[in-house]
């Protein structure tokens, strides 16, 4: 390691321009890395809802759909707009009264289902079904959408997943570049409080923002990623990794006391500072990895690149951080001023002398926090999570309000079941309680009517050589427990006249979602707990801290989880899987940090009190400037984004910390101060005879890894 530090500082210069080089390539695979807005595409592939879309695709060309209603237009009008979108690419076909009849025929001549389905007549509205040959979140749909949209006037209104999934698109690149600008304002601000250099929080910030764009250019090697995992990665990176130039910063400036000469300073100081913040970055490693388990594969998707961005974090931390303190060393110096943040020595006498109370405090704050962790809402409509002003929503509004529906359902049935079975089949389906109406070849076109006799527009549109397709609207939202009882109820039915049959499109899909992310929850949580554990295990060889360690931490995410029960707020279903993992992968650092001077001082000989009052006063500032920059990372995106489901996790991630935060300085000297003689029986290196044998044992293993030399 010595080496590699020495090697660093001697190549500075080279690191450097290696280092702006590589934005180049990095910038050229950012801006080719797709981005996915539907957050359904991240359902297992072999579930029956996903299967089923593929069909959809394959067989009838038809990857998703639209429901368009226009208003105040005469038929004519209404049946010439349809022409124009039917002309837009990627339009595979659209579904109005002049599919089924000639618009010469009074429209009051169809089936009262069929009439009631497509108008009303008291808001002088109809509406039709657009279907698109790509998949919902496919660009080729959402640039359809854009054209449909050019099409129309104040009078038309486009719902559906593509059109909610094309304004995703247009606001988060719209508010993303802001996310980071908020980021980078408010956390320059804390550091200007808290450094003594009005100069080094700029190399901070450059040094993380190069191992940021490393990050987001090597996202080209996934094909593509989320939008949350977009939006997200550059401040929560910026969070999690600012820690380590600080760590660098201050050892450096510690290294300079005994080494006058700043290049052996800086080779001694990224020496440490790479054995130190392995052993903090796996913790956070650990925690991003654990959502690899999910699956929903959205938290591999976010998993894998934050993990990624974690190490090119430390990869930067300890090569072109120290490249530009050296060069600008000038500069800098010129800058220095003495840091704001106050002493805490009191403060930490006061911990350990009044530890009985913060214990009590402790167990009488689990007892709401866990009750409303347990009770908090969550929500999986995809559309809550936007803002009302936006064209889909205010679109899938006017359906609800104007035609009474809240979700459209799809089945796919065997074309060659007996005519009979599918008519009864769909006869029991209109039955269900919720269903406004069943739109099948059975029903749109009597069955006396010979095949040849039918437009082939749709049979086209319904039929295939396996499948047939039946419409079902709802006026049920979706996501609600009702449609999930009606999504039973047809399944049901369907599988008794067609044990292959499947019932797709949104709401099931939701359904699917919330049960497998339910599961996902239990298994996140449960994996980030153990492999944490296993970490703290290893890193202090103690059966007893990991448990001490978890608990304080898992203590302040049941604070943060529970808070939005008693400010009767809902959480969008990710932000309750993931931000536990995340809370607890990057703050459980602070306790570790506290713990290591703990065992350091205890193992000297000091006395319990006097080891965890040092241990205290001396990680204190390192703790709140470390959550100090999470939360200013984090905190303002949270204030600022429309997009709940991105706002809810920047404001978790920003509380997280600064519970995390005083959980430890106020919480952890007290387990200290309780569970020291069972830590010091149940860890090595607690006590000075432990502390020495274990330094006995490590010389002993060093001596016998030595290869004799050859005479």
């Amino acid at each position: 390691m010595k080496k590699f530090a020495k090697g660093i500082v001697k190549c500075r210069g080279m690191i450097l321009i290696i280092a702006i080089a590589l934005l180049i390539p990095s910038a050229i695979g950012y801006f080719n890395t797709r981005i996915n807005y539907d957050v359904l595409t991240y359902l297992p592939k072999d579930i029956e809802t996903m299967v089923g879309q593929d069909i959809l695709l394959d067989q009838f060309g038809v990857g998703s759909f639209s429901v368009y209603i226009v208003e105040g237009m005469d038929a004519k009008d209404v049946s010439a707009l349809k022409e124009k979108i039917e002309q837009v690419d990627h339009v595979d076909s659209v579904l109005w009264y002049d599919s089924f009849m000639d618009l010469s025929i009074p429209m009051e001549m169809l089936p009262d289902e069929i009439y009631d389905a497509f108008n009303n007549a008291s808001t002088d509205s109809t509406m039709m079904f657009i279907l698109y040959d790509t998949g919902m979140s496919a660009d080729e749909t959402m640039d359809a959408v854009a054209e449909i949209r050019k099409l129309s006037n104040e009078q038309c209104f486009l719902s559906g997943m593509s059109a909610i999934v094309t304004d995703t698109r247009d606001l988060s690149n719209k508010e993303t570049p802001i996310y980071v600008c908020i980021a980078v304002i408010l956390s320059t601000i804390v550091l200007s409080l808290t450094m003594d250099s009005a100069l080094i929080p700029l190399f901070f910030l450059l040094s993380i923002g190069f191992s940021i764009i490393y990050n987001l250019g090597t996202n080209i090697f996934l094909g593509e990623i989320s939008y949350i995992t977009q939006a997200l990665t550059a401040v929560l990176q910026l969070g999690v990794t600012m820690d380590y130039s600080i760590f660098l910063w201050h050892s450096y400036q510690e290294q300079q006391l005994t080494h006058p000469d700043k290049k052996k300073a800086m080779a001694e100081a990224i020496e440490t500072t790479f054995t130190s913040v392995i052993g903090s970055s796996t913790t956070t490693v650990a925690g991003f990895l654990a959502l690899c388990f999910m699956s929903f594969t959205l938290g591999l998707d976010l998993g894998l690149v934050m993990a990624k961005g974690v190490i090119f974090g430390v990869i930067c931390c300890v090569t072109v951080l120290p490249s530009m303190i050296l060069i600008f060393d000038k500069a800098i110096e010129k800058t220095r001023h003495k840091p704001l943040m106050p002493s805490f020595e009191k403060t930490s006498a006061f911990m350990t002398k009044h530890y009985v109370l913060f214990a009590i405090l402790f167990v009488l704050i689990w007892i709401p926090a866990i009750w409303g962790y347990n009770h908090t809402g969550v929500y999986y409509n995809l559309d809550s999570s936007l803002p009302e002003n936006l064209a889909s929503i205010q679109a899938n509004s006017k359906l609800s309000d104007d035609f009474d529906m809240g979700a459209t359902h799809m089945v796919l049935m065997d074309v060659n079941l007996p005519a009979k079975d599918k008519a009864a089949m769909m006869d029991e389906m209109e039955d269900v309680k919720g269903v406004k109406a069943v739109l099948g070849l059975e029903k749109i076109v009597d069955p006396s009517i010979p095949q040849n006799f039918i437009p082939q527009e749709i049979l086209d549109t319904l039929e295939s050589d396996e499948y047939e397709l039946v419409l079902i609207t709802s006026e049920y939202a979706v996501a609600s427990d009702e449609v999930n009882e009606q999504c039973d109820t047809l399944n049901q039915i369907l599988k008794k006249y067609d044990s292959k049959g499947m019932l797709i499109g949104e709401a099931p899909c939701t359904k699917d979602l919330i049960e497998i992310t339910d599961k996902d929850f239990n298994t996140v949580s449960a994996v980030s707990i153990g492999i944490i554990f296993a970490i703290i295990f290893f890193v202090f060889k103690s059966v007893s801290l990991p448990v001490i360690l978890v608990g304080v931490i898992e203590f302040a995410i049941y604070i943060n989880m529970g808070l939005p029960y008693y400010t009767h707020t809902t959480l969008p279903f990710i932000a309750s899987i993931v931000i536990g993992t995340i809370q607890l992968g990057s703050t459980v650092d602070y306790a570790i940090l506290m713990t290591t001077r703990y065992k350091t001082e205890r193992s000297a000989g000091k006395s319990k009190q006097e080891a965890i009052t040092i241990a205290h006063s001396s990680s204190i500032q390192s703790v709140i400037v470390s959550a100090l920059s999470f939360f200013a990372a984090t905190f303002g995106v949270g204030l600022y984004s429309d997009i709940d489901m991105i706002s809810s996790l920047c404001n978790l991630m920003a509380r997280g910390a600064i519970i995390s935060m005083f959980t430890v300085i106020f919480m952890l000297p007290s387990m200290f101060m309780i569970f020291d003689k069972l830590i010091c029986h149940t860890s090595v290196g607690f006590t000075p005879e432990s502390a020495a044998k274990e330094a006995a044992r490590k010389a002993r293993r060093h001596h016998g890894s030595r290869k004799p030399k050859l005479s």
